[in-house]
């Protein structure tokens, strides 16, 4: 299994590059959002990949961060949801944007995402409900790229920064989670302790739906 590469970019194309690892070329297909995060030609870029295999076909897909990764995995995992579907999502959305979708039950959302239809942003919505605070509480950010660097190896690098999720309390996991979605740590510690005081018994994924209702903008 192939689970990251790092190496300079030599060619570029609407949905996928082609990356030289010391003289070896991988081509990576990528989201839209992934594409135009990445550096440009010749330059340096490290991506986690995702090794699909079939009968006729070996594809790898590559994303900046563990956390996307894993959310390509969940998505796929949903009957009807190939790589390319997969990819469309997380170009439209973001992570964050997926999270959000799911723990509020917006299939709306998911739906925006090219080819995507109603039945399968509900399915997905529906299918992941249980699983996606998971994948939630990994977080994960795409590092600064380095400015210009003389030294081979030393360019442009995306890396990866991945926060680990507290697991003690259904509570706990909530406040990481809307952490990684970019709420303040007051404004998130406020919605989960109102959600679980309106339902002490809440899991964590409840808990994560009910604080984002209450931090919603309202109107």
């Amino acid at each position: 299994m192939i689970g990251k590469l790092t190496g300079r970019i030599d060619y570029r194309a609407a949905d996928h590059i082609l990356i030289d690892v010391r003289g070896v070329g991988y081509i990576v297909y990528c989201s839209d959002r992934t594409l135009a995060a990445l550096p440009g030609l010749g330059q340096v870029c490290a991506l986690f990949t995702d090794l699909v295999v079939r009968e006729d076909l070996m594809q790898l897909f590559g994303f900046p961060t563990l956390a996307e990764k894993e959310w390509h995995r969940l998505l796929m995992s949903v009957q009807g949801v190939g790589a390319k579907a997969s990819l469309a999502i997380l170009g439209t959305l973001g992570t964050d944007g997926v999270s959000r979708a799911i723990a509020l039950g917006d299939w709306n959302a998911v739906k925006a995402a090219k080819g995507i239809g109603p039945k399968i942003a509900q399915r997905i919505v529906l299918d992941l409900k249980d699983k996606a605070p998971t994948v939630m509480a990994m977080g994960g950010t795409v590092a600064e790229a380095m400015g210009d660097a003389e030294a081979e190896g030393d360019m442009q690098v995306i890396e990866p920064v991945v926060v680990a999720a507290p697991v003690s309390t259904a509570q706990a996991d909530a406040l990481s989670a809307l952490g990684n979605l970019g709420y303040g740590p007051s404004d998130a510690a406020a919605a989960v302790a109102q959600a679980a005081g309106e339902a002490p018994d809440a899991d964590t994924p409840a808990l994560i739906r009910a604080a984002l209702k209450l931090l919603a903008p309202s109107g």
